[in-house]
């Protein structure tokens, strides 16, 4: 490892931008120091944070900070770490590969974390603030979600444990044959094919002893794929018990009911242990368990209905005493995901949606009250800590200018203090852009909540292009999220001005407004997007023959549905990884209850069939006049590329101008610096040619 001197000077390492792609100036650190307008190179030089933990004596926080290389395609992570009065900032590792993942000790004088330095990510532990490390495991298969327990003497971990046999073990003579064989679903999950290993939770000694698995021989994932972390893990403050979330009663295929399993560790060191299940009946996800301070509460979020994975995100409190469980959050009509304690175990902060931002709310645990702490326009999370004395919290803020930094938050007077600055000298030389928030009045009399973004040199006398932004999820809202691909900043500053609406089927604005989307994708959700478009349209600076409409995912799908509804509104569409023909992706893609639940059931029951036929673009072909750009990430397996292959040639074989991007390495996303300039390139050339004015 290199030296790393305490309490430097935080350095600022950054990449030049360029408007040319091919020139690629991001490979040097250097920072072009004159005013620019953001590009996407500026956009993937940003170091990126993320992972904080707060110091059990509330003095420091540790983080990961990411930072990417254009030049080599790739993220390499780090440690740092800041004092909580903002006035020290300093790395702790610098090792080679990637660190992440950190935990204080009980004691806050040792960390222990992730690292890729030989090999397969491996836990490794030194003194804080500075301290040589010293690694810990040695797992052939890598481990993932550490914790340390609360009286310092364990650490958790999972890892992969091989517990089925491949099929090409009973053809050993054959060691060249590459195949998979199935019975059962599933047989892929979002990126990757199902193999023979599943992720299992270990509890191991800080001493180096025996690792105890406490899922033996089980064929269950902890934590839930293919998004889940360490947050579906807990230990008891008195390090007894320790709970994960897993899907044991229920085929994740079909089914979302994960559950919450305590396990109390009676003698751990010789393998003894007792697990029994929390949430019995409790039939949504229910994951996210932490114990509160005093051990008297286990708090955790939950759906209530089955098979529906954006039903409201509550915060359910069990009652260790009584085995009671009641909601904490039935006053408040907005998701619920990100929470901590408040140090007396009377409080839970959490970060909600709230009608197009996230907020920082307190709530009363026994009145079941809430206020909102956070303001301006900022949205909060991505990390959140309350100090041991319950005066301070931690949290980070990001905008539609700002990439993620974060604040202490003065819990008696408010008062916010930025605590990280990696890329202030970076944005001190970018364009801000001009953003606004309009409210346009659907068809049958509702209000529409959107985001107007403006480029950075807007002047109300000319006219501009517009981009109407179709957000995906479906049910995923939009917010002033500093995003790292639909980045609204790299429009609006190549001239384009954007409308983001929060349409029907997006959280933030009361739970009946996020389901009225279910078996309605080509309704009143599409009716709402024209609304908007339409009522914005009548601006002077709008040019009407330059709107477009692009987005991802179900955002694709409304690409592809608008280019058959428009009715001459746009001119151009963008869809990347799209739901096209909603019959044909029901057998392909993974988790079977997301359709079920969206469009009813299996397209062999009459009336799904008729609901998908009625919902799918691939019927609405013949109407497409306009040209289209399609992108598909083959390792996509949620929306199967072929999706977009089908969208493609549909196309073509009608003469209306289409490209068509292909990532063989990409998933659902877009993830690699080079892949994304090109493609983000692609598409404003794209837009350009067909919404600007030559």
């Amino acid at each position: 490892m290199k030296r790393i001197t305490l309490f430097i000077t935080l350095i600022i390492f950054a990449v030049g931008c360029s408007k040319e792609i091919d020139k690629l100036e991001g490979k040097g650190e250097n920072i072009v120091k004159e005013m620019h307008n953001l590009t996407t190179t500026d956009l993937y030089s940003m170091k990126r944070l993320s992972e904080m933990q707060l110091s059990p004596d509330g003095k420091w926080i540790v983080y990961v900070v990411a930072t990417p290389s254009i030049e080599d395609n790739k993220i390499t992570r780090d440690l740092w770490a800041t004092s909580i009065d903002g006035k020290f900032t300093h790395q702790v590792t610098d090792a080679e590969g990637n660190e992440m993942s950190p935990v204080f000790s009980p004691c806050g004088k040792k960390i222990a974390y992730l690292s890729t330095e030989k090999g397969a990510l491996q836990i490794y532990i030194q003194d804080f603030p500075q301290g040589s490390p010293k690694k810990l495991t040695d797992v052939e298969n890598g481990v993932s979600n550490i914790l340390w327990s609360p009286d310092g003497k364990y650490i958790s971990y999972t890892s992969d444990v091989k517990l089925q046999k491949n099929i090409l073990e009973d053809y050993p003579e054959y060691d060249k044959a590459n195949l998979k064989h199935y019975t059962e679903l599933p047989v892929r999950h979002w990126d990757e094919w199902t193999d023979e290993s599943f992720s299992h939770l270990f509890v191991m000694p800080i001493d180096g002893g025996k690792a105890i698995d406490l899922l033996p021989n089980e064929l269950v994932d902890v934590p839930l794929k293919p998004f889940g972390g360490v947050s579906e893990i807990t230990w008891s403050p008195d390090s007894k018990q320790i709970i994960y979330t897993a899907k044991k009663d229920s085929d994740f295929v079909i089914n979302t009911n994960s559950d919450l399993y305590l396990v109390d560790l009676i003698d751990i060191k010789n393998g003894k242990y007792h697990t029994k299940n929390l949430t019995t009946g409790m039939m949504g996800y229910d994951k996210n368990p932490l114990y509160s301070p005093d051990g008297k509460y286990i708090a955790f979020s939950s759906q209530e209905r089955p098979g529906f994975e954006s039903d409201k995100f509550r915060i359910m409190l069990y009652n260790t005493e009584t085995n009671l469980i009641d909601e904490l959050t039935s006053n408040l009509d907005q998701w619920s995901e990100e929470f901590t304690w408040g140090p007396k175990s009377d409080k839970i902060y959490t970060i909600s949606t709230d009608s197009g931002v996230t907020s920082l709310f307190e709530f009363d645990i026994t009145t079941k009250l809430y206020k909102k702490l956070s303001k301006g326009d900022w949205d909060y999370g991505h990390g959140l800590a309350v100090s041991s004395d319950g005066k301070h919290i931690v949290t980070g803020k990001n905008n539609f200018n700002n990439p993620l930094d974060y604040y202490v938050i003065n819990l008696d007077d408010g008062k916010e203090t930025k605590l990280t600055r990696f890329n202030d000298e970076r944005l001190k030389y970018i364009n801000p852009c001009k953003w606004e928030q309009r409210w346009f009045t659907a068809t049958d009399g509702k209000k529409i909540h959107s985001w107007i973004i403006y480029p950075p040199d807007f002047d109300k006398t000319k006219k501009y292009p517009v981009i109407t932004y179709l957000q995906g999820g479906p049910q995923s809202m939009i917010s002033q999220n500093y995003h790292y691909r639909w980045n609204f900043g790299i429009y609006a500053s190549n001239g384009y001005i954007i409308l983001a609406a929060n349409r029907r089927g997006l959280p933030g604005f009361g739970q009946a407004w996020n389901d009225a989307i279910s078996l309605d994708w080509g309704g009143m959700p599409m009716s709402d997007l024209l609304a908007a478009t339409d009522q914005f349209s009548t601006e002077p600076f709008v040019d009407l023959e330059g709107r477009s409409a692009l987005g991802a995912s179900a955002g694709g799908y409304a690409a592809y549905w608008l280019a058959g509804h428009h009715e001459g509104r746009f001119n151009a569409f963008v869809a990347h990884n799209g739901v096209f023909d909603v019959v044909s992706k029901y057998g392909a893609t993974e988790e079977t209850f997301f359709p079920n639940w969206e469009f009813g059931g299996p397209y062999w029951e009459q009336a799904n069939r008729d609901n998908m036929e009625r919902n799918s673009p691939h019927n609405f072909v013949k109407n497409w006049n306009k040209p289209i750009l399609i992108s598909i990430g083959e390792r996509d397996f949620r929306v199967p590329y072929t999706q977009g292959l089908e969208a493609f040639s549909a196309a073509r074989l009608q003469d209306i101008p289409a490209e068509l991007i292909y990532f063989p390495n990409e998933t659902h996303f877009i993830s690699r610096s080079q892949e994304y300039i090109v493609w983000q390139d692609l598409v404003i050339k794209f837009l350009d040619k067909y919404t600007k004015k030559k």
